[in-house]
């Protein structure tokens, strides 16, 4: 692990084989090697960001771990794409408590190109009102309609990979990662940057959670949300054990490893942590989805703050 961690540190780069040595590395020396390459590559700069369920339910895709797919019977609430009055006081409302990005999340394979129309005049509103970068996630759309997306205003869009490649049909079935790849690469060709990780506690194995990390670091991916299942009643996941504080710590550590300057985004699930992600945040992970999440509740901002300023982070406004 300390020859790993010093070609990391020189600037190499490890193979499969190499970071699968890591999974039964003593977990503390693995999380505290971990922190020291990420405060190597990326200090105490912590990303921040919120949220908004901008578009509820009825999805035609059949990802089994989502309380938004027409396929399952959950209780989650459904309604069309949120008015720009609505989206603009959400992006106030956490602006002026220090979080400095906004993400506006849609259900769905893709918005149509009304929705996409609509969405645009929102985000328009928002840089009139609001200092702070706007990301996105909404599906498969096309390069024309992220051009639309960033002309209008957005810098990020995020469409997370799931599982690794050999995972993902065990997950979906209605549409390919090779989809969501292509999605992520249109949005980089018409100048927005990407966001894209994957969820935890599919039944995936440690080997398919490193392949996933190879293909974000092939993919050259700078924020990487990484998310615990939360196993909703009604989806084919519910019954999946909910994964340790340490299991995460690890999965962490092994992804500051292979991403050694990415920001590690601790995502959905993490109020299911008894410590919030605490430990996570000393185990390499550098950043954060504060507040509410989709359609479960999440940690408040106040809390959150207090808790990286007890860490010695320092929340920032990430460059593009």
């Amino acid at each position: 692990m300390e020859n790993l961690k010093k070609k990391v540190l020189q600037g190499g780069k490890i193979k499969k084989e190499e970071a699968l040595t890591l999974i039964d590395m003593p977990l503390n020396e693995l999380c505290y090697a971990a922190n020291e390459i990420r405060r190597n590559f990326c200090g105490n700069s912590f990303d921040l960001c919120t949220i908004i369920n901008g578009k509820s339910g009825k999805c035609s895709e059949n990802c089994k771990y989502c309380a938004q797919s027409s396929f399952y019977h959950t209780d989650v609430e459904s309604y069309p794409l949120l008015s720009t009055k609505e989206l603009v006081a959400q992006a106030e409302y956490n602006s002026t408590r220090g979080v400095p990005r906004y993400s506006i999340v849609t259900s769905g394979k893709r918005l149509s190109t009304k929705e996409v129309e609509q969405v645009c005049k929102s985000i328009k509103e928002i840089k009139k009102s609001v200092d702070i970068s706007i990301c996105v996630s909404f599906g498969l759309l096309e390069e024309e309609d992220f051009r639309k997306v960033k002309e209008a205003g957005a810098v990020r869009v995020h469409n997370n990979l799931e599982a690794s490649e050999g995972y993902f049909p065990k997950v979906c079935t209605t549409h390919t990662q090779k989809d969501k790849i292509e999605a992520l690469k249109a949005a980089r060709n018409s100048g927005l940057s990407i966001c894209s990780g994957g969820i935890m506690g599919l039944g995936e194995s440690m080997e398919d959670r490193i392949d996933l990390a190879l293909t974000l670091r092939e993919l050259g991916v700078n924020s990487i949300p990484v998310n615990m299942l939360n196993p909703i009643a009604g989806t084919p996941y519910e019954k999946n054990p909910r994964l340790t504080v340490e299991e995460m710590c690890r999965i962490v550590a092994i992804f500051r490893f292979i991403l050694p300057k990415s920001f590690i985004r601790l995502a959905g699930g993490r109020g299911l942590m008894e410590d919030q992600g605490r430990r996570c945040f000393q185990s390499g992970a550098n950043a954060a989805i504060t507040g509410d999440m989709l359609t479960t509740t999440g940690i408040t901002i106040q809390r959150d703050m207090e808790m990286l300023k007890e860490l010695g982070y320092q929340v920032v406004k990430e460059c593009e």
